[in-house]
C-alpha cells in the first residue's frame, strides 16, 4: 500500500526496476526492453553483443538455471549481475519459449529489493484473506464484493460473496448505512477510519451484530478506480461493554436529582428500558414510602409495586403484578434480597416448571415472551428498601454475570437517591407537622371580624417553614392579625418560627400599641439572636413581622410592619388597594423606630395579610391576591362570598404550580360592634359618685337582659372606680361592652399599673384586685394614650 491510500499491484513497478532480455539457446542476448540498460547500465548495443553467461556473475549460473527448464515451467534464481558500475543482487526470472523464431527463453532482471518488496506484497495479501481475526472485502467500483475472507461462525454460503452487493449480505437499513460510507471513499478518495457502525446479518437479524469498518480507495496504475478495500472488526462485546459504562454513567447524573421516592424510582426504571432490558419494574418496601426507617426486612414485607416499564410501548403484561399492587414475597426472595447480590435466571424456560404451582410466584417472574430475568436488590446504609426485576427478549442476548454488574452499580446508585429522598420526605413532612401544629385554627368568627388562613408549604423541604400568621383575641372585643416570615427553612425555621409565635402572644398578652410590640419583639429577637450557637438555616434575625390590631367599636385599625410588607385592603366601596404603611427595618437588624398606621374601616371591608411566596413583587403572589380582589370587588361578589371561600378560589391559580417557598394567607372580614351593645360614662375624681355608676350600669344590664351579672359587676364597678379615683384622680370613665362576654373597663390618667397580692390578716386594704380576680373569667389593664385602663371579661349566662 501506497501513502497515498491506494493499493498498489505487482505490475505498478517502475520501468527502471526490471527489464527483459530476449535469449537464444546459446545465450546469446538477442533483445531487450529498455528498462534493461537503467537495471544493467550497459547501452542496448552492447548487451546484444554478450551471452548471459558475460552478465552473471556466477560462472555455471546459466547452466544450472536453463538446465532447470525441461518441462517449460518458469524458474527463479538469485544471483549477482555483473552490471557496468559493478556487481548487482537481482532475481532472474526464466521463461522458457516456443516457436519457429531464434528466440528460446525470456528472462526478467528485477532487482533483489523490489523483488523482496513484491515478495512481502504477495505474502500480507495472502497472510490478509487468509486469517480470520479480521474481515477483510474487495468491493469494485459499483461496491459488488469480488473478494473477501471468511471468518468463523460465518453464517454466510460457502460460494463466497463474489458479485454479492452488500444488501445481499446485511439487513437492508444496515446495509444502506455502510454503503453510503463506501460509496464516499469511492467519489472522493478520503479513507475511512474505524466507523463503528450496526451490521446485522441478513441470515441471522435478530443477532446483534456491531462492527468497526476501515476503507481505502484502490487505484490502478492508470490510475482508474478499481473499486474499494474494507476491513472490519467485529465489536459487538466492546459495544455492549461501552453501552453499560455509558448507562452507569448516565445512571449517575440522572438519578438523585429529585428528592421524591417515586420520581427516582420512575428515572431508574426509564433509564433500564430499553437500554438495559424490554421490561423492568421497581418494587418499594411501604416504609420507604412513608418516609419512615425500613427497619429489618423480614419474610412477607410488604413491597409496593411503585414503577413499571414495558419497551417498545407496550402495555405492562397483564399476567405480571399491576403497578400500585402490594406483593408479600416469600423466604426464598427475602434471603436473597438480604444478600444484596443480583440473582440472574439466564434461561427462564427452566424456571417455568419448578413455579408452575404458585401462582403468586408465577406473577413475580414468568413475563410473557421474555427469555432471560434478573433481580436486583435496592440496598441503602445496610437496609433493604426493595427490588428491581428485569426481563429480556429472545432477541437479547440473556443476562450474564457483567450484567449483573452494571444492575448491582446502578441499583446501588439508585437505591442510595431513593434512601435521601426518604430521609428529605420524613424531614419535610416533620417540619410541615410542626408548622401546622404551631399555627392557629385556620377559620375563626368573632365579633370584630370572620377570618380565614392558609398556609401553602414549599415545594420542597428547603421552601418550608418560614411563614406564618396569628389571630389573637384582645381585651375589649379587639383582635389581633399576625404574619410574618422567619429566614431559612426546615426544622430549624419551624422551630424559629414557634418561638416568634409565642413571643408576639407573649407581648400582646400586654396589649400595648403595635409599634410598641414590635419595639419589644425586635429587642427580644436580638437576645435571641445572640443565644443561638452556630450558623444553622432558621434564625430569627432578619425575621419580618407584621402586627394590626383591629377596634369593633370605633371600627379603626392601627398596625405596623417590621420589615414585611402591607396588607391589602378591599372595601365594600370597590377600592382595593395596599394599606400605606411604612415597612420598617427586619427584626434584629437595625432597631429603628417602628412607624404605625391607623386605618378607619366599613363593616364588610377585607385585609388581606401575605407572607412568604405572597408577599413578592406585583405579577406573582401578592399581584393574584390584588388582582383577584379587584375583579371580586366588581362583581360585586364578595360580600355574599365566606371568607374560607375566597382564600381557596384567590390561591387555586398560585398552587397550580406550588411555590418554591412556602406561603401564608390570612383574610380578615371585618366588622363594627352592634349598635346599642357599647355604653360608657364619664365621671369627675368624687367617690360620691361610685354609687350613680353602679345605678346606670344596674339599669344598662337589665336593658341588656343580663340580670345575672348585676351583682358581680356591680361589686367590679364599684372596686376599679374607688380605686381609680383614689389612687389616680380624674376624670375617670367606665365603659360596658356586650360581645361574646360581658366586658367592663374603667380609665384613669394615671400609668401606674395595679399588681395584684394576697393580703395579710391584719391589713385593712389590699383585697380588691384579688376579688376582681375571683370574680371574673379575665382581667387585665393596658396603656392608653391618656393614662391606662383596666378591664374584665365576664362568662354570659348560659
Amino acid at each position: 500500500m501506497s501513502t497515498s491510500g491506494h493499493i498498489v499491484n505487482k505490475g505498478s513497478e517502475r520501468p527502471e526496476d526490471s527489464a527483459l532480455l530476449v535469449i537464444d539457446h546459446d545465450g546469446a542476448v538477442l533483445a531487450c526492453t529498455g528498462g534493461a540498460v537503467d537495471v544493467t547500465g550497459w547501452p542496448a548495443a552492447e548487451l546484444r553483443r554478450r551471452t548471459v553467461e558475460e552478465l552473471l556473475a556466477g560462472p555455471d549460473t546459466w547452466s544450472v538455471l536453463r538446465g532447470r527448464t525441461p518441462d517449460h515451467r518458469p524458474r527463479s534464481v538469485r544471483t549477482a549481475l555483473r552490471c557496468a558500475g559493478g556487481s548487482r543482487s537481482m532475481q532472474l526470472d526464466l521463461l522458457p519459449l516456443d516457436g519457429p523464431l531464434a528466440a528460446r527463453f525470456l528472462m526478467r532482471l528485477v532487482p533483489a529489493a523490489v523483488a523482496d518488496r513484491r515478495d512481502e506484497d504477495d505474502a500480507l495479501l495472502g497472510a490478509l484473506f487468509s486469517q480470520t481475526g479480521i474481515g477483510l472485502a474487495v468491493h469494485d467500483s459499483e461496491l459488488r464484493m469480488t473478494r473477501g475472507n471468511t471468518l468463523p461462525n460465518d453464517p454466510r454460503p460457502s460460494a463466497g460473496p463474489a458479485g454479492r452487493r452488500l444488501d445481499e449480505v446485511l439487513v437492508p437499513e444496515d446495509a444502506l448505512s455502510v454503503e453510503a460510507q463506501l460509496r464516499h471513499v469511492v467519489t472522493s478518495g478520503e479513507p475511512l477510519i474505524d466507523f463503528v457502525t450496526p451490521a446485522r446479518l441478513a441470515q441471522a437479524p435478530e443477532r446483534e451484530r456491531t462492527v468497526s469498518l476501515s476503507a481505502l480507495r484502490m487505484t490502478g496504475g492508470d490510475g482508474v478506480v478499481r473499486g474499494v478495500a474494507v476491513t472490519f472488526t467485529d465489536v459487538t462485546e466492546q459495544e455492549r461493554a461501552r453501552r453499560r459504562s455509558s448507562l452507569v454513567g448516565t445512571a449517575a447524573s440522572a438519578l438523585g436529582r429529585s428528592l421524591e421516592v417515586g420520581r427516582n424510582t420512575q428515572v431508574l426504571a426509564d433509564l433500564l428500558v430499553p437500554a438495559f432490558a424490554d421490561l423492568a419494574c421497581v418494587d418499594i418496601t411501604e416504609a420507604v414510602l412513608v418516609g419512615e426507617e425500613p427497619g429489618e426486612f423480614v419474610t412477607g414485607a410488604p413491597l409496593r409495586r411503585v414503577s413499571a416499564v414495558a419497551g417498545g410501548g407496550r402495555a405492562w403484561p397483564a399476567e405480571l403484578y399491576p403497578p400500585e399492587s402490594v406483593i408479600r414475597v416469600k423466604g426464598y426472595e427475602s434471603d436473597r434480597l438480604r444478600g444484596g447480590s443480583a440473582v440472574i435466571v439466564p434461561d427462564i424456560e427452566e424456571l417455568r416448571p419448578r413455579i408452575a404451582h404458585d401462582a403468586e410466584r408465577r406473577r413475580l417472574v414468568l413475563a410473557p415472551g421474555a427469555a432471560s430475568y434478573m433481580v436486583v436488590p435496592l440496598q441503602a446504609r445496610g437496609h433493604v428498601l426493595g427490588a428491581v426485576s428485569l426481563w429480556r427478549s429472545p432477541e437479547q442476548p440473556p443476562f450474564d454475570v457483567r450484567d449483573a454488574a452494571v444492575g448491582e452499580d446502578i441499583c446501588s446508585r439508585a437505591a442510595l437517591a431513593i434512601d435521601n429522598a426518604r430521609r428529605y420526605t420524613r424531614e419535610r413532612r416533620t417540619a410541615e407537622g410542626l408548622q401546622r401544629s404551631l399555627l392557629p385554627r385556620p377559620v375563626l368568627k368573632l365579633t370584630a371580624a370572620e377570618t380565614a388562613g392558609i398556609h401553602v408549604p414549599g415545594r420542597t423541604l428547603a421552601g418550608t417553614g418560614g411563614s406564618w400568621f396569628d389571630v389573637i383575641t384582645l381585651s375589649s372585643s379587639r383582635v389581633a392579625f399576625v404574619v410574618g416570615n422567619v429566614r431559612g427553612h426546615g426544622l430549624n425555621a419551624a422551630a424559629a418560627m414557634g418561638s416568634l409565635r409565642t413571643a408576639v402572644r407573649t407581648l400582646a398578652d400586654l396589649d400595648p400599641p403595635p409599634e410598641e410590640l414590635l419595639t419589644h419583639l425586635d429587642d427580644l429577637v436580638v437576645r435571641l439572636a445572640e443565644d443561638e450557637q452556630g450558623d444553622f438555616d432558621g434564625t430569627v434575625r432578619g425575621a419580618t413581622c407584621l402586627y394590626a390590631v383591629y377596634d369593633p367599636v370605633t371600627a379603626r385599625a392601627s398596625m405596623a410592619g417590621a420589615g414585611h410588607a402591607a396588607p391589602v385592603l378591599a372595601r365594600t366601596t370597590g377600592e382595593v388597594d395596599r394599606v400605606d404603611l411604612p415597612p420598617g427595618p427586619a427584626l434584629g437588624l437595625e432597631g429603628a423606630p417602628f412607624e404605625p398606621v391607623e386605618v378607619a374601616l366599613r363593616p364588610g371591608d377585607l385585609l388581606a395579610f401575605t407572607a412568604g411566596s405572597l408577599s413578592e413583587a406585583p405579577g406573582t403572589g401578592a399581584g393574584r391576591v390584588i388582582e383577584y380582589l379587584r375583579t371580586m370587588s366588581g362583581t360585586g361578589a364578595g360580600d355574599a362570598t365566606a371568607v374560607p371561600e375566597i382564600g381557596r378560589e384567590m390561591l387555586a391559580p398560585f398552587l397550580a404550580q406550588p411555590p418554591d417557598d412556602d406561603a401564608a394567607l390570612l383574610l380578615a372580614r371585618v366588622a363594627a360592634s352592634p349598635e346599642g351593645s357599647v355604653a360608657d360614662w364619664e365621671f369627675p375624681a368624687d367617690v360620691r359618685i361610685v354609687s350613680d355608676a353602679r345605678a346606670l350600669v344596674t339599669e344598662r344590664l337589665a336593658g341588656w337582659g343580663l340580670d345575672e351579672l348585676v351583682f358581680t359587676t356591680e361589686l367590679i364597678v364599684s372596686e376599679l372606680l374607688t380605686n381609680a379615683i383614689r389612687y389616680a384622680g380624674g376624670p375617670v370613665s367606665v365603659r360596658l361592652i356586650r360581645d361574646q362576654r360581658l366586658v367592663c373597663e374603667v380609665s384613669d390618667p394615671s400609668e401606674t399599673q395595679p399588681h395584684l397580692r394576697r393580703a395579710r390578716v391584719t391589713d385593712e386594704g389590699g383585697r380588691g384586685l384579688f376579688l376582681i380576680a375571683q370574680l371574673t373569667h379575665r382581667w387585665g389593664s393596658r396603656y392608653t394614650a391618656a393614662g391606662k385602663t383596666i378591664w374584665t371579661e365576664q362568662l354570659l349566662p348560659g
